[in-house]
């Protein structure tokens, strides 16, 4: 039975309380209720699944920034060394980045009309557009790696590098630098590049406490919360051939006096008042880590029970010998003469057959064989059920993380890929949100004051409108067909039904609906200059429109 509760007062006497009548008072007011009184179980302190467990009530940076190092440290080391997490990461890297992101440039043109007017309509955002992503590729895929600091990596490189960061470490990581000292005479046609940092070296100067206005490195604004600066070492924190730089911090602001972003810093908030990031594999490290112990020790006792397959039964057993016939020298010569037996018999009579030696017995002696229970015959199930904690905290399926299809019917696969899509695309629009894009808006600001894109007279320049002009999308890897018959058919009829676009079927394909029209052009020209009759998708007439004007067009139409 539960005893009341005592209050006392600043002097440890008990506290006089006003009665109360038996009506009036709530059960368990002055008392810890009962496991059948709490009206969720979730709340009962009594049962012996919720008696122990007691977590506290924690900021979101207390309860990361503390344990980041050990977290990150662990998931790397489990990352490096076993092949389901390095597989989960390269399946997701694969599927989000590729090898590059394109990038869809759509500046929202409605949206400056209505602030400016002037002549910004669709036709405009189409030059603009077409403008801009071909600038862009010539800045991303610079062969002289211009947009790096360090001139090692192009910007798809450095996308796919810094979402592995987000993965494996909990946040991506990268600082903007202007240096006009590489444009024209340098090599370089932009004075904008970045330099990807890794998370580790972002951290309170000399390694203190979080305080009210400085929380893992990131010094924030006490009345607005709002991010003023990044702390980052000047070199990795363990590398002792750098240690004065390695305990050296550098203040970098979030952004310039001019706008300038300086610093671009991606992470997944799980809870308001974050600031710094968590692993994908953080909840289920203890599990991934349990699960390779155990393939390793199924591994090697199969390799010992293999090693130790067979062993050779004697009649005989010395011991047993001689305290059968006791200690007297006739017994123990006995003994040692058989011994001497079974010694000539394996070295002086070897037998061979095709050139493998056949093991030869002393008379009485037999071979035995062991029995290997390893794996035992529920380990591939077992397996397969806890590669499920993979697939529920990365949002893969199992068929991707092991790639492992023999289980599968299409049905299934295309009900697993459909949902793990979904989970692909939110990170893919999440990573391009936070970082991809502002690595775009920080060139365009500059290709923009270069006078490099196509601008209606009275326009505003970029800052005055930068949102409204870097909007844009970025198309990655192709979804693809689990069945290319079926699943293209059915994007015809969603098109034909006005439930989709050309635009939207090519982006899930990775592929930008513009080229794939102006390529179709270009190869129904060219089966009619080679007087071949067209495709099946090419009209009969009006073949060679795409380079004709309407007047040319029309004419030839009956």
């Amino acid at each position: 039975m539960s005893q009341p509760i005592r209050i006392l007062d600043a002097n440890g006497k008990p506290l006089s309380m006003p009665q109360r009548t038996r009506a009036d008072a709530a059960p368990g007011f002055f008392s810890m209720p009962s496991g059948s009184q709490f009206a969720y179980e979730a709340s009962n302190l009594a049962s012996q699944e919720m008696g122990n467990w007691q977590p506290w009530i924690r900021s979101p940076d207390s309860e990361i920034n503390p344990f980041r190092d050990r977290m990150v440290a662990r998931t790397r080391d489990q990352v490096r060394n076993d092949g389901w997490s390095t597989g989960g990461v390269t399946r997701i890297l694969d599927n989000v980045v590729g090898t590059h992101l394109r990038l869809s440039a759509s500046p929202d043109y409605r949206a400056l009309k209505a602030r400016f007017g002037g002549a910004f309509d669709a036709m405009w955002a189409m030059e603009f557009q077409r403008a801009a992503e071909a600038l862009w590729r010539g800045y991303s895929e610079s062969l002289g790696r211009w947009n790096d600091v360090e001139r090692a990596l192009t910007m798809g490189q450095q996308f796919r590098l810094a979402m592995r960061h987000k993965l494996i470490d909990g946040e991506g990581l990268a600082l903007a630098y202007w240096m006009p000292e590489r444009v024209g005479y340098g090599g370089a046609d932009y004075a904008t590049c970045f330099r990807l940092v890794d998370p580790d070296r972002l951290g309170n100067p000399m390694q203190g406490p979080d305080t009210k206005n400085m929380r893992g490195g990131i010094e924030i604004d006490e009345e607005t919360g709002e991010r003023v600066a990044a702390h980052i070492r000047r070199a990795q924190q363990n590398d002792w051939y750098l240690s004065v730089e390695a305990n050296t911090w550098e203040r970098v602001p979030f952004e310039d006096e001019d706008g300038f972003t300086r610093v671009i810093h991606d992470f997944d908030r799980d809870r308001a008042g974050q600031h710094r990031g968590l692993s994908a594999f953080t909840p289920i490290l203890s599990h991934a880590k349990m699960l390779a112990r155990y393939y390793g020790l199924e591994l090697q006792q199969a390799s010992l029970a293999a090693a130790l397959g067979t062993y050779v039964t004697s009649p005989y057993d010395p011991a047993l010998v001689q305290e059968a016939l006791g200690a007297d020298d006739g017994a123990i010569q006995e003994l040692n003469a058989y011994q001497q037996i079974r010694a000539e018999w394996a070295q002086e009579r070897p037998a061979y057959f095709n050139g493998i030696k056949v093991p030869t017995l002393a008379p009485g002696e037999t071979i035995s064989s062991v029995a290997s229970p390893h794996p035992h015959s529920g380990f591939a199930d077992f397996a397969h059920e806890m590669l499920g904690l993979y697939s529920a905290a990365t949002g893969l399926s199992r068929e991707q993380i092991t790639q492992d299809w023999s289980r599968t019917n299409y049905s299934s696969a295309r009900a697993a890929l459909m949902e793990s899509w979904k989970t692909l695309m939110r990170r893919r629009v999440e990573f391009t949100t936070n970082f991809a894009t502002p690595v775009y808006a920080l060139w365009l600001r500059e290709a923009m004051e270069n006078g490099e894109l196509p601008l209606p007279a009275g326009a505003p320049g970029f800052v005055e409108a930068a949102t409204a002009y870097a909007r844009c999308r970025w198309l990655g890897p192709a979804r693809g067909w689990i069945d290319p018959v079926k699943e293209p058919a059915g994007s015809v009829l969603r098109m034909e039904a006005g439930l989709a676009t050309l635009e939207s079927e090519g982006a899930e394909q990775g592929v930008d609906w513009e080229e794939v029209a102006d390529q179709r052009a270009i190869e129904q020209k060219a089966y009619e200059e080679r007087g071949l009759p067209p495709p099946k998708w090419a009209a009969i007439q009006g073949t060679g429109d795409f380079f004709k004007d309407d007047s040319e067009s029309k004419a030839q139409q009956p």
